[in-house]
């Protein structure tokens, strides 16, 4: 199975460099609605089959072009939902550089735990179980292979991608999820594949080669033939809104 990893749009939080967590109402801006149909239209052509996304409302105004121009309609699920910041949630992130916890995020993010939150080894089990048990029922439920999309935030993506590239959680901060990027792993019998990260405008053609084929139970014993797109790239720069905690 498939999984196209997509972060949200630029937010109102983004902007406003604060830490936006789970407040309610942080939307899309301007610029992040038009990252949502930019992504509709790179996307569009591609066979995707579901889309599964945070309930936060930037997550849903993300998909609603994409959902809207393949006719699908988008389910969420709560363990792809941002980090319980707690305290933190709402605080400007140059207050937060002061506090000695942001070490240990940046440094040793297996041991970190927000004051009043989660940690974020709490986010990476829930996140990596919501990415794989989705890919084993789209798998049982169409009996082949499929390419569907998991919109979420920054630091939850980065979680998903240090397990499959098999990356201890504390050097994930080492890895760039900008807003309305995508990322995609292929998930096989022995092991996951990365083969985009932090993609903000290559071509996906490599991917439409992504069809329904039939599985059976050969296919647990076969030899993996799964690796990286050939020629795959990393994908843009770290912009000014990126920062090491996802807003």
């Amino acid at each position: 199975m498939t999984v196209i990893l997509l972060r949200h749009g630029a937010s109102t939080s983004n902007t406003a460099r604060t830490l936006a967590g789970r407040s309610p109402g942080v939307d899309l801006t301007e610029h992040g609605a038009d990252q949502a149909r930019a992504v509709a239209e790179r996307l569009g052509a591609l066979p995707i089959q579901h889309i599964v996304h945070s309930p936060l409302l930037r997550c849903q105004r993300t998909v609603g072009p994409l959902a809207d121009k393949l006719g699908l309609e988008p389910e969420y699920d709560d363990r792809l939902i941002e980090v319980d910041y707690g305290d933190w949630t709402g605080k400007p992130i140059a207050d937060l550089l002061t506090e000695p916890l942001w070490k240990v995020v940046q440094r040793h993010a297996s041991g970190a735990v927000f004051p009043a939150g989660e940690g974020l080894a709490q986010v990476q089990a829930r996140a990596v179980a919501a990415v794989r048990e989705h890919d084993r029922v789209f798998a049982e439920r169409h009996g082949h292979d499929v390419l569907w999309v998991a919109c979420t935030h920054g630091d939850v993506i980065k979680s998903v991608l240090a397990d499959a590239l098999g990356l201890h959680l504390d050097g994930f901060q080492r890895i760039v999820v900008e807003p309305a990027s995508i990322s995609v792993v292929r998930y096989t019998p022995h092991a996951p594949y990365v083969w985009r990260l932090n993609d903000t405008g290559s071509d996906l053609g490599a991917l439409e080669a992504i069809r329904p084929q039939p599985r059976n139970d050969a296919d647990a014993n076969r030899s993996d033939t799964s690796g990286p797109v050939p020629g795959g790239e990393l994908g843009g720069t770290p912009s000014a809104d990126n920062g090491n905690a996802e807003r």
